[in-house]
């Protein structure tokens, strides 16, 4: 692992362990991780969850950028892991959808988000929502194991894509499915945002184009990939003044690059006995 790698971890790590240790309405004060953002600005990524079944507030740190299980396809008594599981918002939406003969898998690498996860999971009585400690670019999970992986705004933040994909490949069963929602990029940002580690740690700097995403995603051998919401993320000014300069701005604004929030879905190829994998 390179020492930048290593850094782009490191960081990450601290800024959401940091956000795990706060309360909701004092996180409330940041937009998917990055300081700077007011209260009024957290709905520039975020979804509201309020009408969701399953749905439990407590867990909701407002970190995403989507909701991934509208589009899941999660049936009664499927297995689903979900990637980044922060305090459990999206695993307990997910377990209301497969049910108490379900199973919910959550993993994250910052051990206070699992902790604050687990304790939730206590605290509603789930005994089918399991948090494992664990990096996107190494799960801990055994190979053809889930039906449905979900993520919610935080593969933008693996150093690795192209890793994080083949690990959602290797642990999906045959015929099992992804759906992720995710910060992409179309056009280049301004260098000032380029380099800030903070806005890295709020998803924005660590996504990558949206033509090179769907790209990483077909070369690892996915099938039927669709784009099933997307939207344009647009930064107020009083957040971009933390980052660069108003003639800064200005040059970001005529310059045409857009950040987006997109949500994918996407299958694994079906065993077949002729390929001798059955």
């Amino acid at each position: 692992m390179s020492s930048a790698t290593d850094e782009i971890k490191t960081m990450v790590k601290e800024k959401y362990t940091q956000i795990a240790n706060q309360s909701k309405d004092q996180n409330s004060s940041s937009c998917c991780g990055a300081g700077g953002c007011s209260s009024e600005d957290i709905m520039i990524f975020s979804e509201d969850y309020s009408q969701i079944e399953g749905y439990q507030a407590d867990s909701d740190l407002g970190l995403g950028c989507g909701i991934p299980t509208l589009f899941a396809n999660i049936q009664k008594g499927s297995t689903v892991l979900d990637l980044g599981s922060g305090a459990g918002n999206d695993a307990f939406v997910a377990r209301s959808l497969t049910g108490e003969t379900g199973k919910v898998i959550g993993v994250d690498f910052t051990e206070a988000m699992i902790e604050k996860a687990r304790d939730n999971a206590d605290r509603l009585g789930f005994s089918n929502v399991e948090f494992r400690p664990g990096d996107i670019e190494k799960l801990p999970v055994g190979p053809n194991r889930v039906d449905v992986v979900i993520s919610n705004c935080v593969l933008n933040l693996v150093p690795d894509k192209k890793k994080a994909f083949s690990e959602i490949m290797r642990v999906l069963k045959p015929g099992g499915s992804f759906c992720v929602s995710d910060i992409v990029l179309e056009g280049n940002l301004p260098k000032d945002l380029q380099k800030s580690a903070e806005m890295y740690a709020g998803c924005v700097t660590g996504a990558i184009q949206k033509s090179e995403y769907l790209s990483i995603v077909k070369e690892t051998g996915f099938l039927e990939i669709q784009i099933k919401k997307e939207k344009e993320i647009v930064l107020p000014d009083d957040i971009l003044l933390d980052f660069m300069n108003k003639e800064g701005i200005e040059e970001f604004r005529k310059g045409g690059a857009k950040i987006l929030s997109i949500t994918v879905v996407a299958h694994k190829e079906f065993c077949a006995p002729e390929k001798g994998c059955c």
